[in-house]
């Protein structure tokens, strides 16, 4: 009797112990899988739901506490925090299967008792946001080691130039100075590093010029690097936020050459060559871009000119006497004129309309 009702408890485990197996077989993320079983037996994806349940209220929860976190951050421990929830919330997104939830919210809600509708919109925006902030962290890791570098080149040059015993030495403690403060420039004023490093930068900047105005005599190589940079600066700022026309351009070129001639001035045997020729060598590379630019923007607006002589041309004619390749022809002719504009000029956008347009009438010719 015993093993008999021995072997029935046993023969119950076992049934137990397969269905349970059956039942995590049916709930493994495969779509060959979960589709049969979502229409005939959705039931026994439970386990399912509840795990879609939990993964889509934590990923909704942990992005809103990212995006906290990492928009409105006010230190560097905020941005590593927003971090860290911008990884939870990537683990949380990648535990939904988008292509169930996308078919079958209604059966899911059923089952489960959310309040929600999914859907796939609602997925990518959420991963549209993660990547965002994982660029906004990226950007805001790079701003924040360009701080800590420029502030630790500045406050050692302070230390360097007070202990300074000859005019070479105070010159490279100044030099380094002025390296660290060019980091700190570099910094994208729209991160929290930025807004931090402006009142840094304002005390240093504030500070040098007192140092540099108390030494007696100011060597040349100084005075020369000093107003090249001011030229350069003056020509970084011209050439913010282009695309810009071709005198724009060709105004921050004059202001590269001249902040190049200054540093050309500066003989071998100064001390200051060395930081010259480092600047020399950006300053010529930055010249060498924009010169690319006004030749960009030169050819682009005599393409765009040229598409638009000839519309203009074409559409005085008249063409109901034209045969269709003819027609043809004439559209071909603007077409190749409008694909030499360039991209990132000022006549891209009106060559980009009129491309669009023009490949259309082409098309119906046809």
């Amino acid at each position: 009797m015993v093993a008999r009702t021995f072997g029935c408890f046993g023969s119950a485990l076992v049934t137990v112990a397969g269905l349970a197996g059956a039942v995590w077989v049916l709930n493994l993320p495969y779509p060959m899988i979960r589709w049969p079983v979502a229409k005939t037996a959705p039931l026994i994806l439970l386990p399912s739901y509840i795990k879609m349940d939990n993964d889509y209220r934590q990923a909704v929860s942990l992005v809103a506490q990212a995006d906290q976190l990492v928009n409105q951050a006010t230190s560097a421990s905020d941005i590593e925090l927003g971090e860290e929830k911008v990884h939870q919330a990537q683990e949380h997104l990648d535990g939904l299967p988008v292509w169930f939830l996308g078919y079958y919210p209604t059966a899911y809600c059923g089952f489960v008792g959310c309040r929600w509708q999914f859907t796939l919109d609602e997925f990518e925006a959420a991963r549209s946001e993660i990547g965002r902030m994982e660029a906004v962290v990226f950007q805001e890791r790079n701003a924040q080691h360009l701080l800590e570098e420029g502030t630790l080149a500045v406050d050692g040059a302070e230390q360097a130039f007070q202990a300074a015993q000859s005019g070479t030495d105070r010159a490279t403690a100044l030099s380094t100075w002025q390296r660290g403060m060019d980091k700190l420039n570099e910094i994208p004023p729209e991160t929290l590093a930025g807004r931090q490093s402006a009142t840094k930068l304002e005390a240093y900047q504030r500070d040098y010029q007192q140092v540099t105005g108390s030494v007696a005599g100011g060597d040349r190589s100084n005075t020369l690097v000093d107003a090249a940079k001011a030229f350069a600066y003056q020509a970084a700022i011209a050439g913010q936020n282009p695309p810009h026309p071709a005198d724009t351009w060709a105004r921050a070129a004059e202001l590269w050459e001249t902040a190049i001639a200054r540093l050309n001035d500066i003989p071998v045997q100064d001390p200051g060559y060395s930081e010259a020729q480092i600047l020399l060598a950006q300053y010529q590379a930055n010249l060498g871009i924009v010169q690319e630019n006004v030749a960009k923007e030169e050819a682009s607006a005599r393409a765009l000119d040229n598409a638009t002589e000839k519309s203009t041309r074409m559409l005085a004619q008249n063409l109901e006497g034209m045969e269709r390749n003819q027609i043809a022809s004439l559209m071909q002719d603007i077409i190749n004129d409008l694909e030499k504009v360039q991209p990132n000029t000022t006549s891209y956008p009106k060559a980009s309309a009129m491309l669009t347009s023009a490949n259309q009438k082409l098309a119906q010719l046809k």
